[in-house]
């Protein structure tokens, strides 16, 4: 799929909402996201379930792009309880660029739909601080004659006019996220980023990070404590990769593919965001 330009972009994803498959997926993450919000324990101690909700957040991107770790290591980790290796080999420096740009969605909450550019720009900065050849390459799109090896079973990473074009459509997108429904709008500018992989590295790391804020900022999950990442790997990485190949080369029938397991992932997220409520109002995060 590639997204259209301006207005007409919002007219296709209405339609594409009102789809029964998609409207149906819609409304059980709008239910679980507004079941969650009245969660006994986010009266008054949202900052720290939301903090939490960020470290599984984390944890679960990274080991999409295949880190694996623990939760413990990465709550220990952005709470500053474990040394960092100064050496950190490649799982480890994607652990960290995880935690990174999953701790700075909690500071784009208006920037990601006010100014998107630069959203994604400190989101990449953060995720690919430490994946990067040359730091040049931080926070800007791929230029002419840089490639990107990232998600290869969804072919070719488009370059040159192609590039610029979808990654505008990605911005428009963003820019008008209140214009059309949040689960359709947010899913979307994740598979989009996944697609076009506007960075030399550091593609899925921004995106997920992008489908946090947006979910947030579009009032979907406005206490932030729904954990996204761990629902797009409740069913394994295979399904999250295969629903995004589905996008990319399904037509119709493969968009609808990832627009339902997003809605999936996104109320599997919200009953993740259930229990760290419980843990919070239980005193026993961590254990």
């Amino acid at each position: 799929m590639r997204v259209p330009d301006s207005s007409p972009l919002v007219t296709a994803l209405t339609q594409l909402a009102d789809l029964p498959d998609v409207a149906a997926a819609s409304e059980r993450a709008r239910e679980v996201c507004t079941n969650l919000r009245w969660h006994e324990a986010l009266r008054r101690r949202i900052p720290e379930a939301s903090a939490e909700s960020r470290v599984r957040g984390a944890w679960a991107s990274a080991e999409l792009d295949g880190a694996r770790s623990t939760a413990t290591i990465v709550r220990d980790l952005m709470r500053g309880a474990r040394e960092r290796n100064p050496e950190p080999d490649p799982a480890e420096r994607v652990i960290h660029g995880a935690i990174a740009a999953t701790a700075e969605t909690e500071h784009l909450r208006d920037l990601v739909t006010r100014s998107p550019g630069q959203a994604l720009a400190r989101l990449h900065t953060a995720a690919a601080a430490q994946l990067v050849t040359d730091r040049d390459q931080l926070g800007r799109p791929r230029v002419e004659g840089e490639g990107c090896e990232e998600f290869s079973d969804l072919g070719p990473a488009p370059t040159g006019t192609e590039l610029r074009g979808r990654l505008d459509g990605i911005i428009e997108l963003m820019r008008n996220a209140s214009e059309a429904p949040a689960l359709v709008v947010a899913s979307i500018v994740h598979a989009e980023i996944a697609a076009t992989r506007p960075f030399v590295v550091g593609n899925g790391l921004v995106a997920r990070a992008v489908e946090r804020a947006l979910i947030a900022a579009t009032g979907l999950d406005p206490t932030g404590v729904a954990v996204p990442e761990a629902g797009h790997g409740h069913e394994g990485g295979p399904a999250y990769l295969g629903s995004l190949n589905g996008y990319v080369h399904g037509g119709q029938p493969g968009v609808v593919l990832w627009l339902t397991h997003c809605g999936d992932s996104l109320v599997a997220g919200a009953e993740e965001g259930w229990r760290v409520a419980d843990s919070v109002r239980a005193g026993r995060l961590g254990q």
